[in-house]
């Protein structure tokens, strides 16, 4: 038995990720050898609830409970490529929700922190990522004021949508960091801005849609 039979049978959605990765991935401008990576290593659908499973590697939001979302997995690695990570890294995720961003950060080697504002959501994933030997720093609280402890931090992923981008968090951004958040109530787009000596630098990429963000973001 060769290889690549072997781990087939050891793990039967290794070949569901790489079809994931070969057609939804690589075929649609994710080119980052460490995303790539990491997209088909972690088990998707290990952070989906079972009645869900069925549609973990498609290529659409699956639902996760709570009025969340995990995301298209071409939206996971076009946050993740978009912030240029290196392993070593400080990374600031805010909405962990089922985890599975979070996964992909820990496997390209960064150091995540990631905030969750539903306890059962951050309970869920913590039980999981533990589970699946990933080791991150993890808190339950409203993510629009970061985490100014462990700042400044290299990149800031968001999974949830703000009106408007949230200023802690441009304040937490170390210099040359960049920060990949979604912003706007019915039309979204998802935005790059990265911290220049001059100030900060903003693109739109993308037009999305995101659950929007709750706590202190929704009473702006």
């Amino acid at each position: 038995m060769d290889t690549e039979t072997s781990e087939r049978l050891l793990d039967p959605h290794a070949a569901h990720r790489a079809r994931m990765v070969a057609e939804q991935l690589a075929a649609r401008d994710i080119t980052d050898p460490l995303v790539l990576a990491a997209m088909g290593e972690v088990p998707r659908h290990a952070f989906i609830p079972v009645g869900f499973r069925r549609y973990a590697y498609r290529d659409h939001p699956v639902p996760i409970g709570w009025d969340q979302t995990i995301s298209q997995p071409w939206i996971v690695a076009l946050m993740t490529q978009l912030a240029r990570l290196h392993p070593g890294d400080r990374v600031l995720e805010v909405g962990t929700g089922s985890g599975y961003q979070t996964a992909i950060l820990a496997e390209i080697g960064v150091q995540v922190y990631t905030i969750e504002i539903v306890d059962e959501l951050a309970d869920r994933a913590a039980t999981t990522l533990k589970s699946l030997g990933y080791v991150v720093h993890a808190r339950v609280g409203d993510g629009y004021q970061g985490w100014p402890e462990y700042a400044p931090f290299d990149a800031i992923l968001v999974t949830a949508a703000p009106a408007h981008v949230p200023p802690p968090l441009l304040e937490q951004l170390a210099p040359g960091g960049r920060l990949i958040i979604p912003v706007g109530g019915d039309e979204q787009a998802l935005k790059v801005i990265v911290r220049t000596a001059e100030g900060f630098a903003e693109a739109d990429v993308v037009a999305v849609r995101f659950v929007p963000m709750t706590g202190e973001a929704a009473e702006e």
